[in-house]
This record gives C-alpha cells, sequence and structure tokens, in this order.
C-alpha cells in the first residue's frame, strides 16, 4: 500500500489539486479567515470613500457683509474674503445672481485655500449681494454677504 500511494498522487494534473485541497480543512479554515482578514480589507476601503467625504466641499469661513458709507466708500477698496476647502475647488464671483468677470474693478485673488472678491474704487452701484460659488467636480457651495453703501443722511 506504501507504494501505491505516491503512484495515485504523481498523476500531475490530480495531485497539486488533491494536494492542495484534500489536506486543506484546516487550510479551508483559513482561507475562509483570509477573506476575513480581506474583510479586514473593506473596512480600510471605507476610509478612503470616506476620506473624499471627509474633505466636503465647504466654506471653512462664510463671506461677510460689508457695509461701507458713501462717503467713507467712494474711491476705496471692498475685499469680500472666504477661506474654503479644500484648496483644490474653483470659485466664481457673482453679483446680484450674475457673474462678475475679473476687471480692473474686480480682481480675483486666490492664495491656496483663501480667496478674495476686491472690488477696487467703490460706488454706490457696487451696493448688492455678491456670492462666491465653490465648485468641485459635481458639487457646488455658495456664500453669499451684501455690500451695504449707506448713502449720507
Amino acid at each position: 500500500s506504501e507504494a501505491k500511494t505516491p503512484k495515485e498522487e504523481t498523476p500531475k494534473g490530480i495531485s497539486p489539486v488533491k494536494a492542495k485541497k484534500t489536506p486543506s480543512p484546516a487550510d479551508a479554515e483559513r482561507r475562509k479567515l483570509r477573506p476575513g482578514s480581506g474583510g479586514e480589507k473593506p473596512p480600510e476601503e471605507p476610509p478612503f470613500t470616506y476620506q473624499l467625504k471627509a474633505v466636503p466641499l465647504k466654506f471653512v469661513k462664510e463671506m461677510k457683509d460689508i457695509v461701507l458709507t458713501e462717503a467713507e466708500s467712494v474711491g476705496s477698496s471692498a475685499i469680500f474674503e472666504v477661506l474654503i476647502s479644500p484648496s483644490t475647488a474653483i470659485t466664481g464671483w457673482m453679483k446680484d445672481g450674475s457673474n462678475i468677470r475679473e476687471s480692473p474693478k474686480h480682481k480675483f485673488i486666490a492664495d491656496g485655500k483663501d480667496r478674495k472678491l476686491h472690488i477696487i474704487d467703490v460706488q454706490l452701484s457696487d451696493a448688492g449681494e455678491y456670492t462666491c460659488v465653490l465648485r468641485l467636480g459635481n458639487k457646488e457651495k455658495t456664500s453669499t454677504a451684501k455690500l451695504i453703501v449707506e448713502g449720507i443722511p
């Protein structure tokens, strides 16, 4: 019988398969565990998808209203400032719902997460509602504040 066993295992097509499968109740257990420890990998994945969510698109610091009296304001400048996250997001600016283009009147300053809208030479006509639009991928957030130019009584 000793001579028989080697002969049964030698057909190469069978023996590797059998050799691996038969001693494997314990192996199967270990293999079951491995998906389980591979099941430790899925828990590792949420942190990633979770990290994507953990860097949500947001205003770390929202815009604040700026109030100027006409006497102070004319010829001076107003700066709306936001702090955004993440710094890869794109900011755009709007006044009363329409896009502002960069011009000698409006300067856009982007420094990392710090984004500013610089309104140069403020006039009464610059008063209104200013919105910073934050975009990342298909997400969008807005922060709005007013520039109030008070007429002199």
